[in-house]
């Protein structure tokens, strides 16, 4: 059966944007005016606030060809989320802003919105805003997260001290290993039209580049445990790049340790299979969005005992520079290859 097709035209700018946001909820009391005005309006009820914007473009940071619109949607909001709990922030809002041109219609977006709203409940996040253009091109998307913390709780990436230890929410490299798969795919269903992929068993590492989650529960954790870490980022581009990151703001070095690093069994058979060492694509293959950050070592115990993260090294001093030791116990000085240079 052939799916219906309403045209964006049909609709007209202000109609498509009422038909976006008619099942908008709110979930925050700081939420104090939502969509509907010439602009949104916040309380932030004597905490502090914290904003990151994030802009995705089809052809470089996605590919509609194996990306459903409905993940997209929910990825889109998980990557800037990512980035407030960096912070140690609790998100609260999000504009969404897009460029679409006349190959998408008002069911494509139905579908891409989906994804989003479905973000926005589970995360406790409200949709307050944001504004639609025309593309000439592709698919653009720009969203912008708000979060609040506790005066003074924020967490940058220039804490980091001598002797802290280096921790890891989740596991590394299961995106990139997901991605290389569904490229394999595309290049084989493009040769061999109608060949179903061969996805089996390897629907973990597909989820994690489709369908990535932010590590709001680590947030709690600290707040639970009131640990508050020294420094602390995402790991979007790579185990590497982001630890080289809080080095160079904290003016500190670093040893990590290879057999510590954590990584999935299929991501481990996957990097067999594809000819690529598995740590190459822990510390390089970006887009885990698990949370890196350094701790005090007298909350060493509590660090060992929680299941939501992993030691892999500590914090040295900068004259020491940025190490791995190897499984050999070979020193290898850290390089930032990153996500785009191991993705080209």
């Amino acid at each position: 059966m052939q799916q219906k097709r309403t045209e964006i035209a049909a609709l007209g700018e202000f109609g498509l944007i009422d038909h976006l946001t008619e099942e908008v909820e709110i979930y925050n009391a700081s939420t104090l005016l939502g969509i509907g005005d010439d602009a949104a309006v916040i309380d932030s009820f004597g905490k502090q606030m914290v904003v990151s914007t994030d802009m995705l473009v089809e052809g470089v940071h996605f590919d509609l060809m194996y990306m459903p619109l409905k993940h997209l949607g929910y990825k889109s909001v998980i990557v800037n989320l990512s980035d407030i709990y960096a912070m140690n922030a609790q998100p609260t809002q999000i504009t969404v802003s897009i460029a679409i041109s006349n190959r998408f219609s008002v069911e494509a977006l139905d579908e891409f919105y989906e994804g989003i709203h479905f973000a926005c409940k589970k995360y406790g996040v409200d949709l307050i805003g944001g504004d639609t253009t025309t593309s000439t091109a592709g698919l653009v998307i720009s969203i912008t997260a708000i979060g609040e913390v506790e005066d003074n709780k924020f967490v940058t990436r220039k804490g980091a001290q001598l002797h802290d230890l280096i921790c890891v929410t989740g596991n590394l490299g299961a995106a990139y290993m997901g991605l290389l798969l569904l490229e394999r795919e595309k290049k084989i269903y493009l040769e061999t039209p109608g060949l179903q992929p061969d996805l089996e068993n390897q629907s973990y590492i597909v989820e994690r580049i489709l369908k990535p989650e932010a590590k709001k529960d680590m947030i709690a954790w600290f707040a639970n445990h009131q640990i508050t870490p020294t420094a602390m980022i995402d790991i979007s581009d790579g185990l590497s790049s982001e630890i080289l990151h809080i080095c160079k703001q904290s003016e500190v070095g670093c040893m990590l340790y290879e057999e510590k690093l954590p990584i999935h069994e299929q991501t481990r058979l996957n990097a067999e299979k594809f000819n690529i060492a598995a740590t190459t694509a822990a510390l390089n293959g970006g887009e885990d969005y698990e949370l890196l950050f350094t701790i005090n070592p007298k909350d060493f115990e509590k660090a060992s005992n929680c299941p939501l993260m992993t030691i892999i090294g500590h914090i040295t001093s900068a004259e020491e520079g940025q190490n791995l030791i190897t499984n050999g116990n070979n020193k290898v000085k850290l390089t930032a290859q990153g996500w785009n240079a191991i993705k080209n």
